[in-house]
């Protein structure tokens, strides 16, 4: 079965069935290996991505659901964009495993809210764990981004 994808501003065509979960896709069919498996059940938020503007969580996310509406992973997110180079200034990677997750939680946030108050980039991030416990590094990461993307810092 033929599903089409827009993701990270590309179509995609690709045969798989449509109850087939959105990370696996990512992972072995595109080798788009950025997006990271966790618990496979999403309350972790390690294989979070954004459709349509908001955050999901892709290891339970059939294709059907998200065919030709648009997709970003952390692929999609530029190198040099103030979320990831704000990332590497607040030194937040330890094993780095769920970062990707948490990167797109914080781009998708400061998209939607280029200023936001600390206690909405903890709210954003609830449900996105992180074993090493980097969270105070996250929010300080945010709170940079933000004002980086402001041209305040």
């Amino acid at each position: 079965m033929s599903v089409k994808l827009k993701i990270n501003g590309k179509e995609y065509k690709v045969d798989e069935h449509k109850d087939t979960p959105l990370l696996w896709v990512l992972r072995e069919t595109l080798n788009l290996k950025g997006t990271k498996f966790g618990c496979g059940i999403g309350i972790c938020g390690v294989c979070s991505v954004i459709l349509n503007g908001e955050v999901i969580r892709s290891c339970i996310t059939p294709l059907g659901e998200v065919e030709n509406k648009n997709i970003i992973t952390i692929e999609g997110i530029d190198k040099n964009h103030p979320v990831k180079r704000a990332w590497e200034l607040a030194q937040v990677v330890q094993c780095g495993y769920c970062q990707p997750g948490q990167i797109v939680v914080a781009y998708n946030l400061l998209t939607k809210n280029p200023n936001p108050k600390r206690e909405e980039i903890i709210q954003a991030f609830l449900g996105n764990l992180c074993r090493c416990g980097t969270y105070p590094r996250i929010i300080k990461a945010v709170e940079l981004a933000s004002k980086l993307m402001r041209g305040r810092a």
